[in-house]
């Protein structure tokens, strides 16, 4: 297939070379340098999201913020201007895959589809490492007819593919997703930081945590990075803190409390205001640690 791809980051360019892999002809756009895997292959650079659009049958974006996605879809030569010219042939499919507000989705889906195309939201868990081994979790709301065409594409960046509703619930999901992320990586800071404190080492501590009910994905990959101290960043604190707003934002809209994930995002605060908001999001534990005046020990 013809294929767009917008956003080409730490998450987009792996994504974008497993469809170039799998045979897909691409056409690329991206705001910084193109990389140079992709420069090296067989994708086609473009000068605008638009001209993307009009190559593409499908065009996927993978782009930062709601403000990015806005702007790529109706901004200045974006997306829209290649849509609804009445021409002949299947319906274009936009696929955001970026993270951002499930309202804003909607309102963009409801657009897109008055231009005569399709639009799925689907953001991704599983971070870079999960974007390069083309095991991302991937959180759909689309119509199931929509879904089904671009499920096989999916499946080449991606396991667990998940249509949950309409548009705006994949996003909806990747919230509920990262609240449970951002409070694990809370607990877990805390209970290693808690357990050198108090003069165990915190790498056996981990050890023995791992094989009780305990137990979970953040304490095995990010308890290991707060002992080690390797918080190169998988992904951001500022684009978790992005995240978080965007529970707390949704949360006063429906009138619902979330003093929990609220704490999360004061800690990410406290990270980000001490200069360390490109830092892996497990680093959230160096806000507790300034707290407490002591550091989890290395192994």
């Amino acid at each position: 297939m013809k294929l767009g791809f917008i956003g080409l980051g730490i998450m987009g360019t792996p994504m974008a070379l497993h469809l170039i892999d799998a045979g897909h002809q691409l056409f690329v756009k991206t705001r910084s340098k193109l990389p140079e895997a992709i420069a090296a292959s067989t994708a086609v650079a473009c000068a605008n999201a638009e001209e993307v659009a009009r190559q593409a049958e499908v065009v996927f974006m993978m782009v930062p913020d709601t403000p990015d996605v806005e702007a790529v879809l109706f901004g200045d030569n974006g997306v829209a201007k290649a849509l609804g010219g009445g021409e002949a042939g299947p319906r274009k499919v936009i696929v955001d895959m970026s993270s951002i507000s499930p309202i804003a989705t909607k309102a963009f889906a409801q657009r897109i589809n008055a231009l005569g195309a399709d639009y799925v939201d689907a953001p991704v868990s599983g971070g870079e490492v999960g974007a390069k081994a083309a095991t991302l979790t991937i959180m759909c709301g689309a119509d199931p007819a929509v879904f089904e065409t671009v499920r096989p594409l999916l499946e080449k960046m991606g396991k667990n593919i998940t249509l949950v509703g309409g548009n705006g619930d994949g996003q909806t999901t990747k919230v509920a997703n990262q609240i449970i992320v951002a409070l694990n990586i809370a607990a877990v800071g805390e209970a290693l930081l808690f357990a050198s404190k108090a003069g165990a080492d915190p790498a056996k501590v981990r050890q023995a945590l791992m094989g009780g009910f305990a137990s979970s994905r953040i304490l095995e990959v990010h308890g290991e990075r707060m002992i080690k101290r390797t918080f190169n960043p998988g992904f951001r604190i500022r684009l978790h803190q992005k995240d978080l707003g965007l529970a707390l934002q949704g949360a006063r809209e429906l009138g619902v409390a979330l003093p929990q994930t609220a704490n999360a995002a004061q800690l990410m605060q406290a990270c980000a205001a001490n200069g360390m908001a490109d830092l892996d999001h497990s680093a959230l534990v160096k806000a507790l640690e300034l707290m407490a005046g002591h550091e989890v020990a290395k192994a």
